[in-house]
């Protein structure tokens, strides 16, 4: 596939880099040439200097035979103009666009990306996926990572295993024969830096972070035998007025489940605009870092403290700091991943990566093939896929423990009528069957190949 990315930020770089690897001829465009010198010499891409709304830069990149167009840089508007440069004087067939502002995407102007006005056929919103991603880790706080497949019936989560956890030591077959009726599938193991799928007779070590395949409906029994039984979130400090903190301020008042929101912004014209717009909530002028205005916002009594600002070691620090101060949990944003590998150390319970949740969102238009749904962990060592298998496909008809799956793959759930289905060695993948599977990054090919679809098909 030939793809012109528009933007060498994190976001452009990291698609740059996944698609790649994949085999794909990527150009990136971007007009700062600092950006593009990184490209070109870190990657096996072609960075071209210039803006990416412009005409002959398109065509410089290659956009007459280009099958898709990626547009992230910072400006929507670029974005959104190169789209429809794109389709108008290349008419490249796919065109994807990052567009930040809320009021673009406000219900009354839906129509504005229909293809008689903005042909663009896919938008991605990073601050409501973001704050999506923040809403489920406060309703499912005993996990690190929460992410939702199959139209919300199947739940995806990364669970640490600390000393006190009752299944460390414990073979993952005799889990099964210990609670028969759940519906929970441990995928994928990250231990000693290394991501891995876990055989039968392996056994969950202190320290482990696990990620489990379960049914929505047993993600609160699953947590528990993990030994988290934390509650939600019902007292939340907010720190950071953006439009991710925005909207999930605005998202916990209209939640069913009460909550008591305070949000603190440094800007005074941003805290007053938000102000006005909440009706329930809070809000307070002033440093996230600060601490006697994180006591002024009871940051002791808080379940749980969201340093949501764009500088990722003013959210680490603000963390650091209410939990000193009280607050039973903290969650942050972190772009960098040179601050990962510190964050729990630092008695940060969770953390949201923005870049990596943007690129598995586009990653998921990308893929070929009846890939439904995407979702990157750990940098890209690894994806979450959810498939949908259709008449043709490899593994329509065939019981798990026929297809030889690689030992990269794991089938964590499979959907069908409505009801999940715990998989084993007899399952038999059916027609229009819609498939949770874990694969790690060098097995995704493989994984595209098993639901392919012949010519015929069609």
């Amino acid at each position: 596939m030939k793809v012109i990315v528009c933007g060498a930020g994190q976001v452009g770089y990291g698609i740059a880099e996944r698609l790649a690897e994949e085999g794909n001829d990527v150009t990136v465009v971007d007009h700062a040439s600092e950006l593009v010198e990184r490209i070109n010499d870190t990657l096996d891409v072609r960075g071209i200097l210039g803006h990416a709304s412009h005409p002959e830069v398109l065509e410089e990149a290659g956009a007459n035979d280009c099958d898709m167009i990626i547009a992230v840089t910072r400006s929507d508007e670029v974005n959104m103009v190169a789209c429809q440069v794109a389709h108008s004087l290349f008419s490249v067939p796919t065109r994807i666009a990052r567009v930040r502002a809320q009021s673009y995407l406000a219900d009354e102007w839906k129509n504005l990306f229909s293809r008689e006005h903005l042909p663009i056929d896919v938008v991605i919103s990073p601050e409501i996926e973001v704050g999506e991603a923040v809403l489920r880790r406060l309703y499912e706080p005993g996990a690190f990572e929460t992410v939702s497949f199959a139209d919300g019936k199947v739940s995806v989560m990364g669970i640490s295993c600390g000393d006190e956890c009752p299944v460390v030591d414990t073979p993952i077959r005799q889990l099964s024969e210990l609670f028969p009726d759940l519906g929970a599938v441990i995928v994928a193991v990250y231990r000693g830096g290394r991501l891995f799928v876990p055989h039968a007779s392996d056994q969950l070590l202190a320290g482990d972070d696990v990620y489990v395949i379960a049914p929505d409906s047993q993600v609160a029994r699953t947590l528990k035998i993990f030994g988290h039984e934390e509650q939600r979130a019902r007292r939340v400090v907010i720190v950071g007025g953006g439009n991710v903190g925005l909207y999930v301020a605005e998202r916990l008042e209209a939640s069913e489940h009460p909550v008591r929101a305070k949000v603190i912004e440094k800007d005074r014209a941003r805290a007053v605009e938000i102000a006005e717009r909440l009706t329930r909530t809070i809000v307070l002028n002033g440093d996230g870092l600060s601490e006697e205005l994180l006591r002024e916002a009871d940051v002791a009594q808080a379940d749980t403290i969201l340093a949501l600002t764009n500088d990722d070691q003013v959210n680490i620090l603000t963390c650091v700091l209410a939990r000193q101060l009280g607050s039973a949990r903290a969650l942050c944003l972190v772009n960098s991943l040179g601050y990962v590998g510190v964050i729990r150390s630092l008695g940060i319970d969770t953390h949201i990566n923005p870049r990596a949740i943007t690129v598995s969102r586009i990653l998921q238009q990308v893929r070929r093939g009846r890939i439904q749904a995407v979702h990157s962990i750990l940098n890209g060592a690894g994806e979450i896929i959810e498939a949908l298998a259709l008449e043709t496909a490899p593994v329509v008809g065939k019981p798990l423990r026929d297809l030889d799956l690689s030992d990269g793959v794991r089938v964590g759930a499979i959907l069908r009528d409505g009801e999940v289905i715990r998989p084993s060695g007899d399952s038999e993948i059916r027609v229009k069957d819609r498939v949770v599977l874990f694969a790690t990054a060098e097995m995704i090919p493989e994984v595209e190949q098993m639901f392919r679809v012949s010519v015929d098909y069609f």
